[in-house]
């Protein structure tokens, strides 16, 4: 099997993409622009909270899935690419969290095919790091176009050396996460997270000494006491501790800490009632 941060996307294709549409380009920058955060348009300019103008090389490929296949299909090949490498997910987003759909397509990737419906599209960027200490991204955005047709866009780019790369060798590399799963209910609970992150979560816990940590949040809500809303984290982390545990993760296996409505972040991502799941590998 080849590696990912030595390989080229030719040999990790999206296996249900219409080949005869695939469009590689060569990317050669010394200032190519890659998001960590959310895309906005502000007269005409990118801004997100987190990005980088990196000096790199490497290439990128555009794909259009076959009417049988979905985005989310060609989403869950690279990711598990992904996992099987130790590449860590520096970012991702779905839907309107993203930005618009043509800030993507135009400004960033350079691809006016990608243009779609910002409800329908989802990106993320991974880092990995080679044997050699040479540092690769993995960029993969996915969406669907008004008429229905789908499409990938893939950049794998091996970074110059002296870069800043946000969130990649800044975090201990034994700690993975967030997985971020929304959460609702009061009494029984139901819990929003794709087939994609249960299979990573698996993959990480299934690793000798691995500690499985659930992190409760809640939102304030009107006329709530802290103590009330701390108390609904602390149940709907219970519920999901619950279910990891009949999904083969044990309970020794797993701590629970609950700041309910104390924790606050900027990511968008990262807001109301949820459950982030993080694995410390032992």
């Amino acid at each position: 099997m080849p590696s990912l941060v030595s390989a080229s996307l030719a040999d990790f294709p999206v296996p249900f993409a219409q080949s005869t549409l695939e469009n590689t380009v060569e990317i050669q920058s010394t200032g190519h622009l890659v998001l960590f955060s959310p895309v906005r348009e502000v007269n005409d300019e990118i801004r997100s909270e987190s990005l980088a103008r990196l000096p790199v090389e490497g290439e990128g490929r555009l794909y259009q899935l076959s009417r049988d296949a979905s985005r989310e299909s060609a989403r869950d090949h690279y990711q598990r690419v992904l996992n099987e490498r130790n590449a860590q997910v520096l970012f991702d987003c779905a839907g309107i969290r993203c930005g618009r759909s043509n800030v993507w397509a135009n400004q960033i990737f350079g691809q006016r095919t990608l243009l779609g419906r910002d409800d329908t599209q989802d990106y993320l960027v991974a880092g990995s790091i080679a044997e050699d200490g040479a540092r690769w991204l993995t960029l993969v955005y996915t969406v669907t176009r008004g008429n229905l047709r789908e499409y990938v866009w893939v950049e794998h780019l091996r970074v110059g050396a002296g870069a800043t790369i946000p969130g990649l060798g800044t975090v201990d590399e034994r700690v993975k996460g967030p997985i971020i799963v929304p959460w609702r209910g009061g009494v029984t609970y139901r819990f929003d997270w794709r087939g994609s992150d249960r299979r990573r979560l698996s993959d990480l816990a299934s690793q000798e000494g691995a500690v499985v940590v659930l992190v409760g949040y809640s939102e304030l809500e009107t006329d709530e006491s802290f103590s009330e809303a701390r108390e609904r984290a602390r149940m709907a982390a219970e519920s999901l501790s619950e279910v990891l545990t009949k999904t083969g993760v044990p309970r020794n296996q797993q701590t629970i800490i609950v700041p309910g409505p104390a924790g606050v972040f900027k990511d968008p991502d990262r807001q109301g009632n949820r459950v982030e799941l993080i694995v410390v590998s032992g």
